[in-house]
Protein backbone atom coordinates (compact mmCIF):
# COMPACT_ATOMS: atom_id res chain seq x y z
CA UNK A 1 0.00 0.00 0.00
CA UNK A 2 1.48 3.33 -0.89
CA UNK A 3 1.59 6.05 1.59
CA UNK A 4 -1.14 8.71 1.53
CA UNK A 5 0.32 12.24 0.89
CA UNK A 6 0.26 14.86 3.61
CA UNK A 7 -2.52 16.84 3.35
CA UNK A 8 -4.64 18.77 5.59
CA UNK A 9 -7.88 18.76 5.51
CA UNK A 10 -11.25 21.08 5.97
CA UNK A 11 -14.41 19.96 5.75
CA UNK A 12 -17.06 23.00 4.92
CA UNK A 13 -20.80 22.76 4.11
CA UNK A 14 -21.07 23.10 -0.34
CA UNK A 15 -22.62 26.57 -0.05
CA UNK A 16 -19.00 27.94 0.65
CA UNK A 17 -17.79 27.39 -2.67
CA UNK A 18 -20.86 28.80 -4.38
CA UNK A 19 -20.09 32.04 -2.15
CA UNK A 20 -16.59 32.48 -1.64
CA UNK A 21 -14.72 33.97 -4.53
CA UNK A 22 -11.09 33.13 -3.66
CA UNK A 23 -12.46 29.18 -3.38
CA UNK A 24 -13.95 29.12 -6.77
CA UNK A 25 -10.66 30.76 -7.87
CA UNK A 26 -8.69 27.80 -6.58
CA UNK A 27 -11.40 25.27 -8.26
CA UNK A 28 -10.48 26.82 -11.46
CA UNK A 29 -6.80 26.98 -10.69
CA UNK A 30 -6.44 23.19 -9.62
CA UNK A 31 -8.48 22.21 -12.83
CA UNK A 32 -6.33 24.17 -15.07
CA UNK A 33 -3.32 21.65 -13.77
CA UNK A 34 -5.21 18.65 -14.64
CA UNK A 35 -6.81 18.46 -17.67
CA UNK A 36 -8.22 21.73 -17.92
CA UNK A 37 -11.88 20.56 -17.91
CA UNK A 38 -14.97 22.67 -19.69
CA UNK A 39 -17.76 20.90 -17.80
CA UNK A 40 -15.68 21.22 -14.71
CA UNK A 41 -14.86 24.82 -14.02
CA UNK A 42 -15.93 26.66 -10.59
CA UNK A 43 -19.17 27.90 -12.49
CA UNK A 44 -19.92 24.91 -13.88
CA UNK A 45 -19.98 23.29 -10.73
CA UNK A 46 -21.81 26.04 -8.67
CA UNK A 47 -24.45 25.52 -11.44
CA UNK A 48 -24.70 22.21 -11.13
CA UNK A 49 -24.79 22.33 -7.02
CA UNK A 50 -27.73 25.40 -7.23
CA UNK A 51 -30.04 23.01 -9.70
CA UNK A 52 -29.17 19.56 -8.40
CA UNK A 53 -27.88 19.09 -5.01
CA UNK A 54 -30.16 18.95 -2.10
CA UNK A 55 -28.51 20.87 0.61
CA UNK A 56 -26.26 17.51 2.17
CA UNK A 57 -23.14 18.34 0.24
CA UNK A 58 -19.87 18.99 1.95
CA UNK A 59 -16.67 20.60 0.26
CA UNK A 60 -13.62 18.93 1.55
CA UNK A 61 -10.53 21.62 0.76
CA UNK A 62 -7.24 19.80 1.08
CA UNK A 63 -4.03 21.72 1.84
CA UNK A 64 -0.46 20.87 1.49
CA UNK A 65 1.07 23.89 3.91
CA UNK A 66 -0.07 26.87 2.38
CA UNK A 67 -1.40 25.80 -0.81
CA UNK A 68 -4.65 24.16 -1.64
CA UNK A 69 -3.85 20.55 -3.59
CA UNK A 70 -7.27 19.17 -3.85
CA UNK A 71 -11.35 20.33 -3.53
CA UNK A 72 -13.53 17.87 -3.77
CA UNK A 73 -17.49 17.79 -3.41
CA UNK A 74 -18.87 14.81 -1.66
CA UNK A 75 -22.59 13.50 -0.48
CA UNK A 76 -23.22 11.39 2.47
CA UNK A 77 -24.64 7.99 1.74
CA UNK A 78 -26.51 5.47 4.21
CA UNK A 79 -24.04 3.18 6.61
CA UNK A 80 -21.44 5.48 6.97
CA UNK A 81 -20.36 5.90 3.00
CA UNK A 82 -19.43 8.71 0.89
CA UNK A 83 -19.20 9.35 -2.86
CA UNK A 84 -18.64 12.79 -5.05
CA UNK A 85 -21.77 14.81 -5.75
CA UNK A 86 -22.73 13.33 -9.18
CA UNK A 87 -25.45 14.26 -11.06
CA UNK A 88 -26.32 12.68 -14.23
CA UNK A 89 -25.35 16.38 -16.04
CA UNK A 90 -22.05 15.97 -15.24
CA UNK A 91 -19.68 13.78 -17.06
CA UNK A 92 -17.09 13.40 -14.42
CA UNK A 93 -17.51 13.35 -10.57
CA UNK A 94 -16.43 16.53 -9.19
CA UNK A 95 -13.55 16.88 -7.73
CA UNK A 96 -9.94 18.48 -9.06
CA UNK A 97 -6.06 18.47 -7.63
CA UNK A 98 -3.42 19.16 -8.47
CA UNK A 99 -1.99 16.93 -11.81
CA UNK A 100 0.76 15.37 -10.17
CA UNK A 101 -1.27 14.16 -7.08
CA UNK A 102 -1.95 10.34 -7.39
CA UNK A 103 -5.76 10.02 -7.23
CA UNK A 104 -6.18 6.93 -4.83
CA UNK A 105 -3.72 8.50 -2.53
CA UNK A 106 -5.36 11.99 -2.36
CA UNK A 107 -8.91 9.85 -1.76
CA UNK A 108 -7.06 7.32 0.67
CA UNK A 109 -5.86 10.44 2.80
CA UNK A 110 -9.32 12.17 2.25
CA UNK A 111 -11.45 8.69 3.79
CA UNK A 112 -9.24 8.88 6.66
CA UNK A 113 -8.73 12.88 7.33
CA UNK A 114 -12.23 14.59 7.83
CA UNK A 115 -15.55 12.75 6.75
CA UNK A 116 -15.50 11.78 10.42
CA UNK A 117 -15.87 7.92 10.82
CA UNK A 118 -15.83 6.81 7.03
CA UNK A 119 -16.00 3.54 6.09
CA UNK A 120 -15.82 3.99 2.37
CA UNK A 121 -15.49 7.33 -0.69
CA UNK A 122 -16.48 6.26 -3.54
CA UNK A 123 -14.49 8.70 -6.18
CA UNK A 124 -17.40 8.62 -9.01
CA UNK A 125 -16.69 8.56 -13.08
CA UNK A 126 -13.26 9.04 -13.21
CA UNK A 127 -11.31 9.93 -16.55
CA UNK A 128 -7.77 7.30 -16.94
CA UNK A 129 -6.70 10.23 -18.99
CA UNK A 130 -6.87 12.55 -15.91
CA UNK A 131 -6.86 10.12 -13.40
CA UNK A 132 -5.23 6.91 -14.41
CA UNK A 133 -6.42 3.54 -13.16
CA UNK A 134 -4.26 1.75 -10.44
CA UNK A 135 -3.65 -1.79 -9.69
CA UNK A 136 -6.26 -2.39 -6.83
CA UNK A 137 -5.05 -2.83 -2.83
CA UNK A 138 -6.21 -4.06 0.24
CA UNK A 139 -8.27 -0.73 0.66
CA UNK A 140 -8.86 0.49 -2.62
CA UNK A 141 -10.48 -1.03 -5.89
CA UNK A 142 -11.36 0.16 -9.09
CA UNK A 143 -14.52 -0.81 -11.39
CA UNK A 144 -15.86 -0.21 -14.84
CA UNK A 145 -18.41 2.76 -14.95
CA UNK A 146 -19.04 3.35 -19.39
CA UNK A 147 -16.35 2.83 -22.62
CA UNK A 148 -16.65 6.22 -23.92
CA UNK A 149 -15.26 7.66 -27.22
CA UNK A 150 -13.40 10.02 -28.73
CA UNK A 151 -11.95 11.70 -32.14
CA UNK A 152 -8.27 13.00 -32.38
CA UNK A 153 -8.21 15.60 -35.42
CA UNK A 154 -5.08 14.56 -37.33
CA UNK A 155 -4.41 15.35 -40.81
CA UNK A 156 -7.16 16.79 -42.94
CA UNK A 157 -10.72 15.93 -43.45
CA UNK A 158 -10.53 13.80 -46.57
CA UNK A 159 -8.08 11.45 -44.55
CA UNK A 160 -10.39 11.33 -41.90
CA UNK A 161 -13.34 10.76 -44.78
CA UNK A 162 -11.55 8.00 -46.15
CA UNK A 163 -10.53 6.40 -43.77
CA UNK A 164 -13.86 5.86 -42.15
CA UNK A 165 -16.19 2.67 -43.47
CA UNK A 166 -17.73 2.32 -46.85
CA UNK A 167 -21.32 1.90 -45.64
CA UNK A 168 -21.21 4.90 -43.34
CA UNK A 169 -19.98 7.20 -46.62
CA UNK A 170 -22.49 5.86 -48.90
CA UNK A 171 -25.10 6.42 -46.87
CA UNK A 172 -24.16 10.17 -45.74
CA UNK A 173 -24.04 10.27 -50.04
CA UNK A 174 -27.56 8.77 -50.39
CA UNK A 175 -29.14 11.12 -48.01
CA UNK A 176 -27.73 14.01 -49.54
CA UNK A 177 -28.67 13.29 -52.75
CA UNK A 178 -32.06 12.37 -51.78
CA UNK A 179 -32.58 16.04 -50.12
CA UNK A 180 -31.03 17.68 -53.22
CA UNK A 181 -34.11 15.48 -55.41
CA UNK A 182 -36.56 16.54 -53.10
CA UNK A 183 -35.61 20.28 -53.55
CA UNK A 184 -34.61 20.27 -49.84
CA UNK A 185 -31.89 22.33 -48.75
CA UNK A 186 -29.55 20.66 -45.94
CA UNK A 187 -27.10 22.63 -43.90
CA UNK A 188 -25.76 23.08 -40.62
CA UNK A 189 -24.97 26.35 -38.39
CA UNK A 190 -22.89 26.79 -35.76
CA UNK A 191 -24.19 29.49 -32.62
CA UNK A 192 -21.33 30.92 -30.28
CA UNK A 193 -23.05 33.82 -28.60
CA UNK A 194 -24.42 33.86 -25.22
CA UNK A 195 -27.46 35.56 -26.78
CA UNK A 196 -27.79 32.64 -29.55
CA UNK A 197 -28.33 29.80 -26.50
CA UNK A 198 -31.66 30.76 -24.47
CA UNK A 199 -33.23 29.76 -28.15
CA UNK A 200 -31.01 27.01 -28.77
CA UNK A 201 -31.98 25.52 -25.60
CA UNK A 202 -35.37 25.97 -26.24
CA UNK A 203 -35.36 24.41 -30.09
CA UNK A 204 -33.19 21.35 -28.57
CA UNK A 205 -35.56 21.03 -25.66
CA UNK A 206 -38.35 20.67 -28.78
CA UNK A 207 -36.11 18.38 -30.28
CA UNK A 208 -35.96 15.68 -27.05
CA UNK A 209 -39.82 16.16 -26.19
CA UNK A 210 -40.91 14.63 -29.31
CA UNK A 211 -38.88 11.66 -28.95
CA UNK A 212 -38.42 8.52 -26.31
CA UNK A 213 -36.99 10.79 -23.45
CA UNK A 214 -40.01 12.56 -23.23
CA UNK A 215 -41.59 8.98 -22.03
CA UNK A 216 -39.36 8.79 -20.04
CA UNK A 217 -39.27 12.30 -18.06
CA UNK A 218 -35.69 12.74 -19.03
CA UNK A 219 -35.79 15.52 -22.02
CA UNK A 220 -34.47 19.13 -21.42
CA UNK A 221 -37.34 21.60 -21.17
CA UNK A 222 -36.77 25.37 -20.63
CA UNK A 223 -38.67 25.16 -17.50
CA UNK A 224 -37.51 21.97 -16.27
CA UNK A 225 -34.57 21.51 -13.68
CA UNK A 226 -31.83 19.97 -17.07
CA UNK A 227 -33.13 22.93 -19.23
CA UNK A 228 -31.93 25.49 -16.63
CA UNK A 229 -28.58 23.97 -16.06
CA UNK A 230 -27.86 23.23 -19.55
CA UNK A 231 -28.79 27.07 -20.48
CA UNK A 232 -26.66 28.96 -17.65
CA UNK A 233 -23.86 26.15 -18.56
CA UNK A 234 -23.40 27.39 -21.74
CA UNK A 235 -24.37 31.05 -21.55
CA UNK A 236 -21.15 31.48 -18.60
CA UNK A 237 -19.49 29.43 -21.41
CA UNK A 238 -20.44 31.60 -24.29
CA UNK A 239 -19.50 34.65 -22.43
CA UNK A 240 -15.80 33.11 -22.31
CA UNK A 241 -16.23 32.08 -26.01
CA UNK A 242 -16.30 28.45 -24.73
CA UNK A 243 -19.86 27.12 -25.77
CA UNK A 244 -21.11 26.58 -29.30
CA UNK A 245 -24.94 24.76 -30.31
CA UNK A 246 -24.43 23.33 -33.96
CA UNK A 247 -27.82 22.61 -35.43
CA UNK A 248 -28.80 20.99 -38.69
CA UNK A 249 -31.67 22.35 -40.72
CA UNK A 250 -33.86 21.13 -43.69
CA UNK A 251 -34.58 24.44 -44.51
CA UNK A 252 -35.21 26.82 -41.71
CA UNK A 253 -36.20 23.43 -39.69
CA UNK A 254 -33.91 22.42 -37.11
CA UNK A 255 -33.68 18.56 -37.28
CA UNK A 256 -30.52 17.68 -35.46
CA UNK A 257 -28.55 19.44 -32.53
CA UNK A 258 -25.56 19.39 -30.53
CA UNK A 259 -24.79 21.08 -26.99
CA UNK A 260 -20.75 21.67 -26.60
CA UNK A 261 -18.41 23.37 -25.04
CA UNK A 262 -14.82 23.32 -25.79
CA UNK A 263 -11.26 24.35 -23.92
CA UNK A 264 -7.59 24.33 -25.16
CA UNK A 265 -8.36 22.58 -28.42
CA UNK A 266 -10.69 20.25 -27.00
CA UNK A 267 -14.56 20.15 -27.73
CA UNK A 268 -17.08 18.33 -25.89
CA UNK A 269 -20.12 17.15 -27.03
CA UNK A 270 -22.37 17.16 -23.76
CA UNK A 271 -25.96 16.47 -25.37
CA UNK A 272 -27.42 15.41 -28.82
CA UNK A 273 -30.54 14.88 -30.06
CA UNK A 274 -32.45 15.10 -33.08
CA UNK A 275 -36.53 14.86 -34.86
CA UNK A 276 -36.76 11.04 -34.52
CA UNK A 277 -39.51 11.77 -37.02
CA UNK A 278 -37.32 11.70 -39.73
CA UNK A 279 -34.89 9.33 -38.67
CA UNK A 280 -34.57 7.53 -42.38
CA UNK A 281 -32.79 10.48 -43.64
CA UNK A 282 -30.04 10.68 -40.89
CA UNK A 283 -30.28 13.64 -39.70
CA UNK A 284 -27.84 13.57 -36.39
CA UNK A 285 -25.15 11.46 -38.79
CA UNK A 286 -25.51 14.57 -41.21
CA UNK A 287 -24.86 17.11 -38.25
CA UNK A 288 -21.95 14.85 -37.09
CA UNK A 289 -20.08 15.01 -40.32
CA UNK A 290 -20.86 18.48 -40.96
CA UNK A 291 -19.64 19.32 -37.64
CA UNK A 292 -16.67 17.26 -37.95
CA UNK A 293 -15.78 18.38 -41.62
CA UNK A 294 -16.07 22.24 -39.72
CA UNK A 295 -13.71 21.31 -37.04
CA UNK A 296 -11.07 20.28 -39.75
CA UNK A 297 -11.35 23.61 -41.16
CA UNK A 298 -11.09 25.61 -38.95
CA UNK A 299 -8.11 24.18 -37.31
CA UNK A 300 -8.66 25.26 -33.45
CA UNK A 301 -9.95 21.85 -32.31
CA UNK A 302 -7.62 19.09 -32.17
CA UNK A 303 -9.77 16.33 -30.00
CA UNK A 304 -13.57 15.20 -29.49
CA UNK A 305 -14.47 14.61 -26.54
CA UNK A 306 -17.99 12.29 -26.46
CA UNK A 307 -17.79 11.08 -22.49
CA UNK A 308 -21.03 9.40 -23.06
CA UNK A 309 -21.96 6.02 -23.33
CA UNK A 310 -19.99 4.45 -26.40
CA UNK A 311 -22.59 3.63 -28.51
CA UNK A 312 -23.03 1.43 -31.99
CA UNK A 313 -22.96 4.78 -33.88
CA UNK A 314 -19.65 6.01 -32.33
CA UNK A 315 -17.76 3.34 -34.12
CA UNK A 316 -18.38 4.54 -37.23
CA UNK A 317 -17.09 8.28 -36.54
CA UNK A 318 -13.84 6.58 -34.56
CA UNK A 319 -12.16 3.81 -33.00
CA UNK A 320 -10.75 5.36 -30.05
CA UNK A 321 -12.45 4.27 -26.90
CA UNK A 322 -11.38 4.36 -23.21
CA UNK A 323 -13.23 3.46 -19.86
CA UNK A 324 -14.34 6.02 -17.33
CA UNK A 325 -13.99 4.06 -13.94
CA UNK A 326 -15.09 4.20 -10.37
CA UNK A 327 -12.90 4.28 -7.91
CA UNK A 328 -13.35 3.23 -3.98
CA UNK A 329 -11.47 3.47 -0.49
CA UNK A 330 -12.25 1.42 2.30
CA UNK A 331 -11.29 2.23 5.69
CA UNK A 332 -10.20 -1.43 6.38
CA UNK A 333 -9.33 -3.93 3.92
CA UNK A 334 -12.15 -6.30 5.64
CA UNK A 335 -14.82 -3.30 4.84
CA UNK A 336 -13.73 -3.82 1.14
CA UNK A 337 -13.99 -7.70 1.79
CA UNK A 338 -17.39 -7.74 3.06
CA UNK A 339 -18.62 -5.13 0.46
CA UNK A 340 -17.52 -7.96 -2.33
CA UNK A 341 -19.31 -10.19 -0.79
CA UNK A 342 -22.27 -8.38 -0.63
CA UNK A 343 -21.98 -7.97 -4.10
CA UNK A 344 -21.48 -11.19 -5.13
CA UNK A 345 -24.83 -12.39 -2.91
CA UNK A 346 -26.59 -9.99 -4.98
CA UNK A 347 -25.52 -10.55 -8.12
CA UNK A 348 -25.88 -14.64 -7.42
CA UNK A 349 -29.82 -13.28 -6.31
CA UNK A 350 -30.78 -11.67 -9.25
CA UNK A 351 -29.20 -14.62 -11.49
CA UNK A 352 -31.45 -17.06 -9.62
CA UNK A 353 -34.03 -14.58 -10.67
CA UNK A 354 -33.27 -14.42 -13.84
CA UNK A 355 -33.56 -18.19 -14.15
CA UNK A 356 -37.37 -18.87 -12.63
Amino acid sequence: MTTSPSIAWKNLPASALQHTPNLLAEWDRLNATRGDIAFLTADAIKNALNTFGDGSERLLIGQQGATVCAMFLVVPLQNFRWRTFQPSQLPLGAWVAEGHLPLVEVARSLSRGALGFCLSLSITQVDPSLAPRNEDTADSQSSDYIETAWIDLNGNFEEYWSARGKNLRQNMRKQKNKLVAEGVAGHMRSLVRCSDMAAAIERYGALESSGWKAAHGTAIHPANAQGRFYRELLEDAARRSEAVVYEYLFDDRVVASNLCLHRKGTLVVLKTTYDESIQAYSPAFLLSQGEIEQLYREKVIHRLEYYGRLMEWHSKWTENRRTIYHLTLYRWPWVKQFAELRRRRSMRVIADDGHK
